[in-house]
């Protein structure tokens, strides 16, 4: 179906800067210097100045950021790991995949984990904590991180989504032993493929992550520190990803521009809720515009064949996903959000036109 407003719109981005972009194809390709080379290096050094830590390593993806992260971090066979059960299915993988136990708590309002429901999931086998900064909304990040101090438990914050985001001046990311973000092509800052970032002020997790990504590999390819996995984000990406991060503020003032003109434009329509965001301890970045209604499904209907293409993330919650084996979690916010959750189009190159004919085919799905 053609839409005349997509939920994401990658070639209007290219549009607005393909000279930026075939520059740094030319660079990169002219010069052939495609992994672990000195645009990676650059571009780890402004993510890590960026978020205010002394490390940012290069990975494949958001997925194996977490999942490194969650293996040079320990996680293994025994130790139990809470987290959300809203969320990527990647952020629950990388816990099982390391062959610990997910433990999921309920989230709150604002779709991020209930901190009030943090402690009563804490056990002796409790090794960790994964808050997600869902839709670009920072966690409760201060409650956390005392709990995790009260315990002595590890902290890897999934940034994937909050990029930029701060709790009370403070980056996401920065918190915790890690923070992991994902540059998939419709983050925030977006790859032309997949990619990821780890952020620590750990100088022997860094390293460790370092060999992990790198078959074992840091200083030397003759020397084998480990065993790890291919998993180096590449250097064209990386080089995108840098001419495009010089212009990472000035989006995230745009897209909150676009989240005031919904929060105005949207206020009073039928019964749609929108996102509890607002407060001083908090810096959204509106990685996605969500609202909730119990009509959903049959206003999804309505947006898409008005030609507006709008997502629902996600609508089946990981415990209601047979194949994963967490059936035995009552999560009802969670189920509740899940049947009501819909995100509207927002990135930078959305016109105003654009939002304006979203707000009006939602206020007339209603009759406002």
């Amino acid at each position: 179906m053609k839409y005349r407003v997509r939920f994401v719109g990658y070639p209007r981005q290219y549009q607005q800067m393909k000279s930026e972009f075939d520059a740094v194809f030319e660079e990169v390709m002219s010069g052939g210097d495609f992994i672990l080379r000195r645009h990676l290096e650059e571009f780890e050094g402004n993510i890590a100045r960026y978020i205010g830590t002394k490390h940012a390593i290069g990975v494949n993806s958001g997925t194996d950021a977490l999942y490194l992260s969650a293996r040079a971090l320990g996680f293994g066979s025994g130790d139990e790991v809470i987290t959300v059960g809203h969320t990527f299915v990647a952020t629950v993988g990388a816990i099982v995949q390391c062959g610990a136990k997910p433990i999921l708590v309920d989230i709150a309002d604002d779709f991020n984990i209930d901190v009030e429901h943090i402690e009563e999931a804490i056990t002796s086998k409790t090794k960790g904590i994964i808050p997600v900064h869902l839709n670009g909304h920072p966690c409760r990040m201060d409650k956390i991180m005392n709990l995790a101090k009260k315990y002595n438990l590890i902290v890897i914050e999934d940034s994937a989504q909050a990029l930029g985001a701060k709790f009370k001046d403070k980056m996401v990311g920065s918190f915790g032993n890690a923070g992991t973000y994902s540059f998939y092509p419709a983050k925030l800052l977006g790859a032309p493929g997949d990619g990821g970032m780890v952020v620590t002020n750990d100088d022997n997790l860094a390293r460790k992550l370092k060999a992990l990504r790198d078959n074992g590999r840091v200083d030397s390819a003759d020397v084998i520190e480990c065993y790890g996995w291919c998993s180096r984000l590449d250097n064209l990406h990386a080089a995108i990803l840098d001419m495009k991060f010089k212009y990472f503020n000035q989006w995230i003032r745009r897209r909150r521009e676009i989240a005031k003109m919904y929060d105005e434009g949207l206020k009073g329509a039928g019964d749609i809720i929108l996102s509890p965001y607002q407060g001083k301890d908090f810096f959204d970045v509106y990685q996605n515009y969500v609202i909730c209604s119990k009509r959903r499904d049959e206003l999804v209907r309505y947006l898409r064949d008005s030609g507006v293409e709008v997502l629902i993330s996600w609508p089946k919650p990981m415990h209601h996903q047979k194949a994963l084996n967490l059936s035995h979690f009552t999560l009802p916010v969670t189920e509740r959000i899940s049947e009501e959750v819909l995100s509207l189009p927002i990135y930078p190159e959305l016109t105003d036109e654009d939002v304006k004919y979203t707000i009006d085919c939602i206020c007339g799905y209603y009759g406002n």
